[in-house]
């Protein structure tokens, strides 16, 4: 009698950019910060000791900015894969000058703070607030960079149907800074 062997298939590999992989594992890292942050945010007002003041009316104004600028980087997305380069061109220039506008207006919000006398020293409420905004414009102006390398990708034709990897991370780490600055203009406005 013959024996059969039964033989595995290889699997195929699961295949994903390296760079890609690369920006997922530092957003998944950026999401445990802030958890981390928006935890002990919780922990720490639930000792008491609490100093309750209104966010600055430019926080609304610059969440409206940073949402209108996830509407003008899908449009440069979905301009690269009609292969609409000018197009893509214009709508990275747009999203930048939001997101440059963006860190602006968190600036000018921190001064609408220290005329509340709410200060980075002193009650923690406060100190909160500067690091979460703070920590989030970090990453805006990294953000930022990464549209300026886009464009410039842009300008030296790179940017097509063919070549979509740089305009999709761009995308990607775009509207994730716009989903993470909502959450915390949320959580900071309903958790005072």
């Amino acid at each position: 009698m013959a024996e059969i062997k039964i033989i595995e298939e290889a699997k195929k590999p699961l295949a994903m950019n390296p760079r890609k992989f690369a920006l997922w594992l530092f957003i998944v890292s950026v999401c445990m910060i802030f958890a981390s942050l928006t935890s002990a945010y919780i922990v720490r007002q639930a000792e008491g000791n609490w100093f309750v003041f209104q966010l600055p009316g430019l926080f609304t104004t610059t969440t409206v900015m940073i949402l209108l600028s996830s509407f003008t980087m899908h449009w440069a997305y979905v301009s690269a894969k009609k292969n609409n380069v000018e197009m893509v061109k214009t709508a990275l220039v747009i999203t930048a000058i939001l997101g440059f506008g963006f860190l602006v207006g968190q600036f000018l919000a921190w001064g609408k703070l220290v005329e509340q006398n709410v200060h980075f020293v002193g009650n923690p409420s406060g100190s909160f607030v500067y690091v979460l905004s703070g920590l989030h414009g970090l990453h805006i102006v990294s953000g930022v960079v990464v549209l300026i390398v886009a464009l410039v990708a842009a300008f030296r034709m790179q940017i097509h149907s063919k070549n979509m990897n740089l305009i999709e991370m761009c995308a990607t780490y775009w509207h994730f800074l716009d989903v993470l600055w909502l959450y915390l203009f949320l959580f900071m406005l309903f958790n005072r």
